[in-house]
């Protein structure tokens, strides 16, 4: 039996299906279960194993959700959110500055933090001012999503991408931000169409059990990520050490016990890329991965070519999800703008449906546990309705920037 092929098929079966039929296995116990499978079959030994797993990616996750749950803790996002919507404004305008204070954070912190934290006290603010929490909650995942793509710390994908390809953080702003901008002014707007004159509903007042806001600890945080974000444009430092760095340096706390923070880091997502890079590699090692890609070749679908990677991106995207099919991609995405175009695509494509990005599902889940949905359709199409026009538009916008400036402006 060659088992890095059935593993690799099985694994990813689990990651279109999202888990085992008449089981509790999930995407992250696939993974594990499909490395631990390789290793116990000697497809693997452990030492390759260790090595397959990148820890330049791991790490510079475990330090983004590190920091980025220092600010939850801290109170930070919750005092922005009731902020926002304590200065008199329509609720078109509430809604602009959600998206952008959304988006921006996202491009700075992980997106999914971000969605986890506002998202329970974005429905007790819109139920207080008697707005439907649907068109928000909507925007708080949309711009989550395409603020993210920003930057190479914005979400794990684009952590992925540029580390692997090894990316300047600087030179992929270049590529990302101005997209990333672009595209919240159309999550704006396309919802503020979508939703002109159905703003007001009368929904049971949701209670906020808002983090204590600390002003020190959010200071302390802020100054941190600061000068963590400035490292990654000026220091050869690699970047996984600072962001470890950053994380172990906002651990050193007289208030705040180290487990109340570790308690809440995303050890599923950390076992998945695991699991995932031993899983890839055995497939690699037994020659699996290069006949594919020959075989696509000769199918016309060669993700050589930008043009066929944008497209395969977005596609596998909404099918295998956007981390899984990145590693997938990555080996034979060998055009100068492969990192660029897989950053760009495979997370605006988020926005396409509800399941393509775990943004969506944790504001659809939050808003679930407080008894939110739309009024007229279930969660997913009421996502459709916004989600094609923000996902065609943004990703638009992306191709026509990476055409313009690597072309026109090169």
């Amino acid at each position: 039996m060659d088992l890095p092929l059935v593993v690799f098929c099985c694994v990813y079966a689990v990651m279109i299906l999202g888990r085992v039929p008449g089981f509790g296995l999930d995407r992250t116990g696939a993974c594990f279960v499909g490395a631990v499978a390789l290793l116990a079959g000697g497809s693997l030994s452990p030492q390759q194993a260790w090595h397959a797993i990148d820890f330049g990616t791991i790490g510079l996750l475990l330090g983004m959700m590190l920091v980025s749950e220092q600010l939850r803790q801290s109170g930070f996002y919750a005092v922005v959110v009731r902020r926002l919507a304590a200065r008199p404004a329509r609720p078109e305008r509430l809604l602009l500055a959600l998206v952008l204070v959304a988006g921006g954070l996202s491009a700075l912190l992980t997106n999914d933090v971000v969605c986890l934290a506002v998202a329970p006290v974005l429905v007790a603010v819109c139920t207080a001012l008697r707005l439907d929490p649907v068109p928000f909650l909507l925007g708080l995942a949309g711009a989550a999503n395409v603020g993210s793509a920003a930057t190479l710390i914005g979400n794990p994908q684009n952590m992925l991408i540029g580390q692997q390809k090894a990316l300047p953080f600087g030179g992929y702003l270049a590529d990302g931000a101005v997209p990333a901008a672009a595209g919240l002014v159309v999550v704006w707007f396309v919802l503020a169409r979508a939703y002109r004159g159905r703003w007001e509903r009368d929904l049971p007042v949701a209670t906020g059990h808002d983090q204590p806001f600390d002003r020190v600890r959010t200071a302390k945080t802020l100054l941190v990520l600061g000068a963590l974000v400035a490292g990654m444009l000026v220091s050869d430092l690699p970047r996984e050490v600072q962001a470890l760095a950053a994380g172990a340096l906002l651990l050193l706390s007289r208030a705040t016990r180290s487990q109340t923070v570790f308690a809440h880091v995303d050890w599923q997502l950390l076992v998945l890329f695991a699991g995932l890079f031993v899983c890839n590699d055995a497939f690699a090692r037994a020659g699996h991965a290069a006949s594919t890609f020959t075989w696509l070749q000769q199918l016309g679908l060669d993700v050589a070519d930008p043009t066929t990677l944008f497209a395969t991106s977005v596609v596998g995207s909404n099918v295998v999800s956007n981390v899984p099919l990145t590693m997938l991609l990555l080996p034979a995405a060998t055009h100068p703008l492969a990192g660029p175009i897989l950053a760009l695509a495979t997370t605006l494509a988020g926005n396409l449906l509800l399941v393509g990005s775990i943004a969506n599902l944790i504001v659809v889940e939050a808003a679930e546990r407080l008894s939110v949905r739309p009024q007229a359709r279930g969660w997913a199409n009421e996502h459709w309705r916004t989600g094609v026009p923000i996902t065609l538009a943004t990703l638009a916008i992306a191709a026509g920037w990476l055409w313009l400036r690597h072309r026109v402006l090169a």
